[in-house]
């Protein structure tokens, strides 16, 4: 019996020991990971708490002010909350956007995160808790943004260009109904002496783009403040030319087989049904391509690469213009539409294709309907493309000098005969190559805007 006694009061002091250990355990570690520098008008936060999903008790995120509660970010108990939790194996990520737009309460100045979380511990012997804050700065100030350039006269189509004013090291540019085009620091441009809030930008508006398109400069920074500032300019409209491409079993069984042959990570539901391979190539293959072209412009450079008038490959005759709207036709039924965002451009075959300006080669290679084609990357976004070439002659990031030859005409990818098609694209947009084919287009819409920019931050430094 004393043996008993004294093996029960052993487990009892156990037991007690384990229940002072288990309240001296740290509860769920908590870690706030966004936001790092601040919010404004848009932010993410980002908090992770390592404990099981399965096993987390508690879990509540909120939002502090000037010592005021001004709103739950997260709460565990309300399964309407607007962040995202994400169970991981040994934790749970909580996130959500975060700023002005998504708590109108917010504020300029400090604000704090704080996150209180709870879960058992000892093989839930007891519960322990956990807290954790972050400090952070609020911004709601938008960068200011003013235009500095004067008459901007645009080709529907075609391309421009403005000098504006903006505070170094934010995002801004134009925006041109849905599509933005980058600006740059006017001393990338070859503006003399520009202070660093000086900026450029090229802009277009495409071919498909109604002639009342809103066209505005933007500034936006890290902080999701944007500012907008209109500025004086007039659209030129454009009227297209409509043509019909016949198609002949002798052209498909032309073009189809090479192009899906050269094009392996594209198929086709039967090859052997050339019409049908034909209409998913023009269709599905040409927005591949389209979108090969587009990322392209991710890796333009930053500084101007080009000089002085672009160059139309000499003693050539237009076959087809730019935004020429096609049906094609085969036996006598319209089977499809596209329009053909380049000129089409006939000599000799086999004829040498000279750069039309200079530049760097950022695409060298087999490009679907395009067959054989390089493009030439000429800064600030602007780019040009030579395609269905017989052979290629560059490699990519090679510096192309103007009239360097990049390889010779040829009848490659969706061509009925030997010819080059070329365009200029601008941030991966098609662009009218007759704008910068014109010497005095170059220096009205560019040249002299620069030069006026150059005259002012001459002033300005005196």
């Amino acid at each position: 019996m004393r043996t008993f006694l004294v093996l029960l009061a052993l487990l009892a002091a156990g037991a007690g020991g384990a229940w002072y250990y288990a309240g001296t355990l740290p509860g769920p570690k908590v870690e706030i990971l966004e936001p790092t520098k601040g919010v404004g008008q848009s932010g993410q936060m980002t908090v992770e708490v390592t404990t099981p999903r399965e096993l987390l008790q508690q879990l509540d995120v909120w939002l502090e002010q000037n010592g005021e509660r001004k709103a739950t970010l997260f709460s565990l108990s309300d399964s309407a909350s607007a962040a995202q939790l994400t169970s991981l194996p040994d934790r749970v990520r909580i996130t959500r956007t975060l700023g002005k737009q998504d708590i109108p309460e917010l504020q300029a100045g400090s604000a704090r995160i704080v996150v209180n979380a709870a879960g058992p511990v000892f093989f839930g012997l007891r519960t322990a808790s956990a807290a954790a804050d972050h400090e952070f700065e609020v911004h709601l100030t938008p960068p200011q943004i003013a235009v500095q350039s004067v008459h901007h006269f645009i080709n529907q189509g075609g391309s421009e260009v403005v000098v504006y004013r903006t505070a170094p090291g934010v995002k801004s540019g134009v925006r041109v109904g849905d599509k933005e085009y980058p600006g740059f620091p006017a001393s990338s441009a070859g503006i003399a002496g520009a202070s660093p809030d000086l900026h450029v930008a090229f802009f277009a508006l495409l071919w498909d783009q109604d002639s009342a398109t809103p066209i505005n400069l933007f500034a936006r920074d890290d902080y999701g403040n944007e500012s907008r500032a209109s500025f004086d300019y007039r659209v030129i409209p454009k009227r297209f030319r409509q043509s019909r491409i016949p198609l002949d079993d002798r052209f498909l069984a032309k073009v189809v087989p090479a192009i899906l042959q050269n094009t392996a990570d594209f198929k086709v539901q039967d090859p052997a049904d050339l019409l049908a391979s034909f209409l998913a190539i023009n269709r599905d293959l040409r927005r591949q391509n389209n979108a090969t072209i587009t990322e392209l412009a991710r890796h333009s450079a930053p500084q101007v690469l080009w000089k002085d008038t672009f160059k139309q490959l000499a003693n050539t005759a237009v076959e087809a213009g730019f935004a020429d709207q096609r049906s094609y036709i085969y036996r006598d039924q319209s089977v499809d539409q596209q329009t053909h965002l380049g000129f089409d451009l006939a000599s000799i075959s086999n004829a040498p294709v000279l750069a039309s300006n200079a530049g760097s080669a950022v695409f060298a290679g087999w490009l679907g309907i395009y067959g054989n084609c390089v493009i030439v990357d000429h800064g600030m976004g602007l780019q040009s493309l030579y395609a269905h070439l017989s052979s290629i002659g560059v490699k990519v990031g090679q510096p192309i000098a103007a009239g360097q030859e990049l390889g010779r005409t040829g009848a490659t990818g969706m061509a009925g005969g030997d010819h080059l098609h070329f365009t200029m694209l601008l941030n991966g947009n098609a662009v009218t190559p007759v704008d910068w084919w014109s010497k005095q287009w170059i220096q009205d819409r560019i040249i002299r805007k620069f030069r006026e920019a150059d005259i002012v931050a001459a002033a300005g430094s005196n």
